[in-house]
């Protein structure tokens, strides 16, 4: 059970009772009369292979109120793709699989690129990017979840309890991020949240002064979390950046297009675990650290965009006060996992505390020496308003591609759904 307090500047949506999956469903399954729900489901062909996606999908297949589900497939070549339709064949709700590396869809990217409208990276946020094209095209979903294909933990209850706050008719929602407990293996995770992100943000809000913004991202109880939920029109005019600031990106164009009462987070799970990504102590390019440069990023931009000034100084100033907030919240984060029996590697989390340091200077100067950098992906208004016809080609395409390579392991044409 949660607590019920409310902190920051959005709503917080507890899990204050023993309320079951099935009362969550039979009240979707009203909602989606009037208003339909989906899912986004990106993913690496590799994750076809693992302990979580299998679990994933059988439990969606007991879902009853979804009317579509949309799975982003990166890093497959035909044959993978043939398996990944067969793969996800068994679920009952319409479904469909873009092969993101398939001819139809290069092409589709390529007229993009040609002028210049495309996503300039390649990861889960292009993979997210063209799902939401693809809803936003088929039309068939106004309440749309999103979530990652590694998760361990799961069960179909975090689905429901995150499209919840934005199919429910009575409330005002736009946009609701799920948040959770990371602990698994005796030990607390989500370092990059509790080690970077928080005492960074704080930190900013000391050295820059009073910010709207900030107070805004420390509102998250778990900001960098892969699972969130919106409404159908929010997509039309959302800027998903390329880079691994995904998660930070996402929140913060809500911020800059909804009023805060158009905004909350909700608690949706007890625990959750998935694949973890390393350090990265000795490549800047990889893991974590590349993760923690990103979201640096992302965060000095979004608040240049609103008149903060930055120099070298600056960042010096922000990299000294994080990295003595950091080692208090080491502390904190000691404390908490002794009082609860769990492991703490006090070592390890000031390593990644210090390299996070070095980050945001790094960040920094990365920042000032291309201030103009904009990795984010245009809005699909702008891509409809330069192309007119191009979600209608990007529908047609994912249906050619299903309609030739739709073929299950048995030889047989996959059932139409």
């Amino acid at each position: 059970m949660s607590d019920f307090f409310q902190n920051g500047t959005i709503t917080t949506l507890h899990d204050l009772g023993d309320r079951s999956t099935e009362s969550y469903e039979d009240a979707l399954v009203t909602f989606s009369q009037k208003r339909p729900i989906g899912l986004i489901l990106p993913s690496l062909y590799s994750e076809l292979g693992t302990e979580a996606l299998p679990n994933i999908v059988k439990e969606l297949t007991r879902v009853p109120y979804l009317s579509q589900v949309v799975i982003g497939l990166d890093r497959a070549d035909q044959s993978e793709y043939q398996h990944a339709i067969d793969f996800f064949g068994q679920l009952p709700q319409h479904h469909r699989v873009l092969w993101n590396d398939g001819p139809r869809l290069r092409a589709i990217d390529q007229r993009l690129q040609e002028a210049g409208l495309a996503p300039r990276e390649l990861g889960k946020g292009r993979n997210v990017w063209y799902c939401m094209g693809y809803a936003l095209a088929t039309a068939k979903a106004d309440a749309i979840a999103l979530h990652d294909c590694d998760i361990l933990t799961y069960d179909r209850s975090l689905l429901a309890r995150l499209v919840y706050p934005v199919a429910n008719p009575l409330f005002n929602y736009e946009f609701c991020k799920g948040y959770y407990p990371r602990v698994a293996d005796n030990k607390i995770n989500g370092r990059v949240c509790r080690l970077l992100v928080t005492p960074m943000i704080r930190a900013m809000k000391r050295v820059v002064g009073d910010s709207q913004y900030l107070a805004y991202l420390d509102s998250y109880r778990y900001i960098l979390a892969g699972e969130f939920a919106f409404r159908r029109e929010l997509l039309n005019d959302l800027r998903i950046p390329s880079d691994w600031g995904l998660e930070i990106g996402v929140v913060s164009e809500v911020y800059r297009s909804n009023n805060n009462r158009q905004i909350c987070q909700v608690d949706i799970a007890h625990n959750y675990d998935h694949k973890h990504q390393n350090l990265s102590l000795d490549d800047a390019t990889l893991g974590l650290s590349r993760m923690s440069m990103d979201i640096a990023k992302s965060i000095f931009r979004k608040l240049a965009i609103q008149g903060t000034v930055f120099n070298q100084e600056t960042f010096r100033t922000i990299k000294a006060t994080y990295y003595r907030m950091a080692l208090d919240l080491v502390e904190a984060h000691r404390d908490n996992a002794i009082m609860n029996g769990l492991g703490y590697d006090i070592h390890q989390e000031e390593v990644a505390v210090e390299l996070f340091a070095e980050n945001i200077m790094e960040a920094g100067k990365q920042f000032l020496e291309r201030p103009m950098d904009a990795p984010f992906i245009p809005t699909w208004n702008r891509v409809v308003s330069a192309i007119p016809e191009i979600l209608d080609d990007l529908r047609e395409a994912v249906e050619e591609d299903y309609l030739e390579f739709g073929v299950d392991a048995g030889g047989s044409r996959v059932r139409a759904c």
